[in-house]
């Protein structure tokens, strides 16, 4: 059975090895994912040669996504890290500033001190530790400790309900989208979208460097969830980045927002990824909770087009593990239904009328499979929107489309090339799908297509018999 829900794994030291990786394909990882707040550039080199070659090797279309660190605040290197106790002092400061206090550290956005008010509320090392902001200066904050624990060296914090002005890439980033560039990635992930005009920023960025990437917004705080509808429009792909959107709106509210924001995705044609914690207990453990297998197969119901692996696969101890528990609850709730999505997609061009066409010929016509000849991947990505209960089969003339769709719920993508007459290439997808034993002799197909002419865009829809 063929599973739909798309699997990104994060890469670190516990999957590096060039067996390893191997293995995590087998085990049905559809992207690797890049961590660029974390990645080494000459292992980034070595790792993506070896995605690449083990892809090649099993005939499997992997994509890359590099996600950047983005403008995030960071506490400075410290000698020790502090041990604190509930009502300590903690005092975060500009680089220029001499500290007052004992425990003192520095911040990398000098800014903060501007954008923060007094009596706000300051979160440290992803929820590990909250503070509430006592005193405001020019140069520092003075924060009260209200849990106790322990911070480290640039450890992240998080101001939640505060509208920061932090850039929309900072000098890092520009230097880890070239090497995406170069690397040929897939994927680009900005992080702490705010508004589509940061969305802009990047793909122009990536674009003047060569680069052809999907871009994914990780929607990650409340200014993010404010102007969805808008960064959703003008991306390809959106991450619900569960770790700092639950600190930013209050985990109460964070279901809520990730069906709400999975529902937008539906509505507007944008592919969108459930992420953070989805079997964090496994980093450690060689099965999940009852709790982390409710979360994934909710996420898996809801429609995800993916479902990420972070700290599980980076630097965890089970990482294939990780990717089969994956790959059963994912195969076990499409198989008993899902929540049925695809009929809030809003229509807008004639072509997705002919592609909804299709589909609803597809989900009448007993046992077919979906098959669509797309160019850039976009007759795919909107035939998959509309949640058929069908397979899609996704022929693209190059690697690149295909690997594009790598992210995208129940499509197969598959390399052919794409004759001048339409019926030769129909007739050697349906060979190449026979062959492969996808589809049986007889299976009734719905076929979908833009590109059967070469001057001239035609959609077309046909019913044909393997």
């Amino acid at each position: 059975m063929f599973r739909k829900t798309s699997i990104i794994s994060t890469l670190g030291p516990a999957i590096f090895p060039s067996e390893q990786i191997s293995k995590m394909i087998d085990a049905g990882v559809n992207v690797f994912r890049f961590n660029m707040s974390h990645a080494h550039y000459d292992e980034c080199r070595q790792v993506a040669k070896h995605i690449r070659q083990h892809a090649e090797e099993k005939n499997k279309n992997v994509a890359l996504l590099f996600d950047l660190q983005g403008p995030s605040i960071r506490t400075g290197d410290l000698d020790e890290p502090f041990i604190l106790k509930v009502g300590d002092k903690v005092e975060f400061r500009k680089a220029s500033a001499e500290a007052k206090l004992p425990f003192s550290t520095t911040v990398n956005y000098e800014g903060m001190m501007d954008d923060v008010e007094a009596g706000s509320e300051l979160v440290v090392d992803n929820g590990t530790m909250l503070m509430h902001i006592e005193e405001k200066h020019g140069d520092r904050i003075i924060c009260t400790v209200k849990t106790e624990g322990k911070i480290g060296n640039r450890r992240h914090i998080n101001l939640p309900g505060t509208r920061l002005n932090l850039p929309a890439m900072t000098e890092k980033d520009h230097n880890d989208l070239a090497l995406a560039v170069e690397l040929g990635a897939d994927f680009v992930a900005g992080s702490f979208v705010r508004d589509a005009a940061h969305v802009n920023e990047i793909r122009s960025t990536m674009e003047k460097l060569g680069g052809q990437a999907n871009i994914v917004s990780k929607i990650e705080d409340q200014e993010a969830v404010k102007n969805i509808d808008d960064i959703i429009k003008a991306s390809d792909v959106i991450m619900i980045a569960r770790g700092d959107l639950g600190i930013e709106v209050g985990v109460e509210d964070l279901p809520l927002i990730q069906r709400q924001i999975n529902k937008r995705c539906h509505a507007l044609g944008t592919r969108v990824i459930v992420a953070t914690h989805m079997l964090e207990s496994m980093i450690t453990n060689p099965t999940p909770t009852r709790a982390e297998a409710m979360d994934v197969s909710t996420a898996v119901y809801e429609e995800a087009d993916a479902i990420m692996l972070s700290g599980e696969s980076s630097v965890g101890e089970y990482p294939v593990r990780c990717v089969e528990t994956m790959d059963r609850i994912a195969r076990r709730i499409e198989n008993s239904g899902t929540m049925g999505n695809g009929a809030l997609v809003e229509l807008s061009e004639d072509k997705e009328q002919v592609v909804k066409a299709a589909i609803g010929l597809a989900n009448n016509v007993e046992d077919s499979q979906i098959v669509v000849f797309t160019k850039r991947g976009l007759m795919a990505v909107q035939a998959a929107m509309f949640r058929p209960s069908a397979m899609i089969h996704a022929f693209a003339d190059t690697e690149e489309t295909c690997r594009k769709l790598a992210l995208c719920r129940g499509v197969e993508p598959n390399v052919v090339p794409f004759d001048e007459d339409p019926v030769s290439t129909i007739n050697h997808a349906v060979d190449f799908l026979k062959e492969k034993g996808t589809v049986k002799e007889g299976t009734p197909l719905v076929i979908i297509s833009d590109v059967l002419r070469r001057n001239k865009t035609v959609d077309s829809i046909l019913l044909v018999y393997a």
